[in-house]
This record gives C-alpha cells, structure tokens and sequence, in this order.
C-alpha cells in the first residue's frame, strides 16, 4: 500500500485496487468531529475519482471503537446552527456515500454508535468482529439520529428491531445484528481487517457492472415493479453499450458453459 495521505483525523492508503480509510482518532474513540467529517468527504471524493481505486473500505483505529458516535465536544464549538447545516449540504457526506458507484465495506469493531452505525449503514457491505455493540443511544441524549439512522436502519434491519434499538437506545451484540441483517460476516477481532480485504478482493476487475448494479439496487427498491424493471432494462442496455454487444455476449456464452451441466 500506499504511503497514508496528510489528513489529521483519518488515514487514507490505497493499493490493488482498494483504498482504505481509517478513522484516526482513537483517544476519543474515532468520534466523528466537524474536521472528520470534512476529510471524510475529501477522501471519498478522491476514491471514488481514482481510476486505481475499485472498493473503498472503512475501518477504526485502536482497539475500542470503529466510531463511538459525533464528537460531542463540537456541540459548544461549531458555527452557528444555521451555518453548521449549511456547511453540511454543502458537504453531505452521507448523500455521498449514499450515492457511491463503488462498492464500499464498513469494517466494524468495538463500540459502533450513533454516527459509527449510521456510516457503515451507507455502505454495502458490513463486517463485524465478535466484540462490536451496535447502537443508536441518541434518545438518551434528548436527541434524534440525524445521519439517516431513523430511515436507513429500518431499511436494513426486520422494522420491529430497529424500533426498538431507535427507541431505547439499547446497543446490541455483533451476534444480534448479524441475525437481524445488520451486518453480513461476524469475525473474530483478529481477523477483521484480513476477512475485510478477502470480502473486497472478488469485487475487482467488473468493470462498470458494479456501479450499475448498485443503481439498479438503490432506484429500483423505491420503485413500483414496472417501473423497477424498466429501470433495470435500461441498465442493462447501458452496460451493453459501454461492454460492446459482442463482448457482452461472449460473457454470457461463457457464463452458460461454466455453469452448465458437468
């Protein structure tokens, strides 16, 4: 891998087709502050620009947390309310991630609060080691998830669930959240961030099929059926166009050979 790039509050390495991205501030438990936030975005805007760069992954440093939430400490600190939400639009790194064409894997240890589930929840792929709590505490705070957790959470997890993790605040295990859909893999500590990359490795080297697939999946869940597969037609025909007809069909001939009776 790369050299990590100067950010101050996260790393950013890349090679073989992945970029890696750590959040770096382990003595506040990776908490996401304004600053963060805003390298966050940077990064993510040069992955999903960089040719070399295939799948993103995301990880914490240190051995508490993936990301213990927002970075109280910002709350007496941060312009204005006005200009805080402006700077956010301006910035919106959850519609980012939201609309990434790459695949993305949130790797996931310790304690994943507030915004440290709401991240991963943008992402596709989610990995867990065994010691992971899952959470949304803001209700204990006053406070509503405000990073896509009320709407994204429900869409991952069974409704009843995460009514009730949105409603109590109660964190759960890695073991619960595999159950309910949450995350995809459950692996011992040790072996995270090796299991994230072996996830990540069959996902290179499909060309414009994954970002397809990812706007197949993103539009058409939110669509009527007609208007889904409809969707989905014009995708297929896009990525024709962009493979060639004849390219295209010797996939499909090879496919059918590979898969046919043995």
């Amino acid at each position: 891998m790369a050299q990590p790039s100067p950010f101050q509050t996260i790393l950013y390495e890349k090679g073989e087709g992945l970029a890696w991205i750590t959040l770096n501030r382990p003595h506040v438990l990776n908490a996401i502050n304004l600053q963060m936030r805003d390298e966050l975005w940077e990064a993510l805007l040069a992955a999903r620009d960089d040719p070399e760069v295939e799948v993103v992954l995301l990880r914490g440093a240190g051995e508490r947390a993936f990301c213990a939430g927002a970075d109280i400490a910002d709350f007496g600190s941060a312009p204005s309310y006005v200009e805080a939400r402006r700077a956010r639009f301006q910035r919106d790194l959850w519609g980012l991630l939201e609309a990434f064409p790459k695949p993305t894997i949130a790797c996931l240890h310790g304690w994943c609060l507030g915004a440290g589930l709401e991240l991963p929840l943008f992402c596709d792929l989610r990995i867990a080691s065994e010691d992971a709590r899952l959470g949304l505490p803001e209700v204990n705070l006053g406070y509503i998830p405000s990073a896509g957790g009320t709407q994204t959470l429900p869409r991952t997890a069974p409704r009843v669930s995460a009514l009730h993790m949105i409603l109590t605040g109660d964190p759960i295990s890695a073991r619960e959240a595999l159950r309910l859909g949450i995350v995809h893999m459950v692996v011992p500590r040790e072996s995270l961030f090796s299991q994230g990359e072996a996830l990540a490795r069959p996902l290179l080297g499909k060309g414009q099929t994954l970002p397809l697939l990812k706007q197949a999946l993103r539009r058409g869940l939110d669509m009527p059926l007609p208007q889904a597969l409809a969707w989905e037609e014009r995708l297929i025909l896009r990525l024709l166009g962009a493979h060639g007809l004849q390219e295209a069909l010797a996939r499909l001939r090879a496919l059918a050979m590979d898969e046919g009776p043995r």
